[in-house]
């Protein structure tokens, strides 16, 4: 049993070595900056790969990171909280059904100064952060248009309400004075009417006029 045990773990260390997948080529830096950097790699096709390990470690060895990552087909990875003109050095494996593959060539790097800007150019369209970042900034564009869209919108319904609310008032008060108008007129010539009706039953007496000579 003892035989058939260390033949089963040594047929098994065997196959899992042999079907690890390769290492990862092609490991660069780019789209550096004070506290961030973003690292990508290349794999060779014909293996089955699921995920990735980094090792991130300061040069002078003080400080050491692990980034590991499973189901994802991600060829890049953004390294963040990083210090200010700091030198690194980075390997990266490939994790595959089997197991990790062996680690990568080092890649030495070093971050910029606060101070320092970091260069614009088309290549930052690849980065994710700047991806996410361009992401951001059309959904805040697209929400703040429909904002001022609907505001605009409320804003003709009030000044529509209020106009016809106007002329509703408008309307109102020309139909009172409409409807005062007649009463008054009608009421003049009554007035007039018993006048004439007073002088017609009530003759005004003749005046004599007399002169003394």
């Amino acid at each position: 049993h003892v035989l058939y045990l260390s033949l089963l773990t040594y047929f098994s260390k065997d196959f899992l070595f042999n079907n690890r997948p390769p290492a990862p080529v092609n490991v660069s830096v780019m789209h550096l900056r004070s506290d961030s950097a973003t690292v990508s790699w290349d794999v060779p096709e014909g293996d089955t790969i699921i995920g990735f390990s980094i090792s991130q470690q300061r040069q002078d060895g003080h400080m050491q990171r692990f980034i590991r990552e499973v189901n994802t087909t991600s060829r890049t990875c953004v390294l963040w909280d990083l210090e200010e003109e700091t030198d690194y050095i980075i390997q990266v494996q490939s994790i595959g059904l089997y197991g990790e593959s062996q680690a990568s060539k080092k890649v030495h790097f070093r971050t910029l100064k606060k101070t320092d800007r970091f260069p614009s150019n088309s290549s930052n369209q690849d980065d994710p952060t700047v991806q996410g970042l361009d992401k951001s900034r059309h959904l805040q564009t697209g929400e703040m248009i429909i904002i001022v869209v609907v505001l605009v919108m409320w804003a003709a319904v009030i000044a529509l309400f209020c106009r016809q609310y106007d002329i509703i008032k408008d309307n109102d008060s020309s139909n009172n004075k409409e409807k005062a108008k007649p009463s008054s007129e009608h009421s003049t010539p009554e007035h007039h009417s018993g006048g004439l009706l007073r002088s017609k039953f009530h003759p005004s007496v003749p005046s004599i006029n007399i002169i003394e000579v």
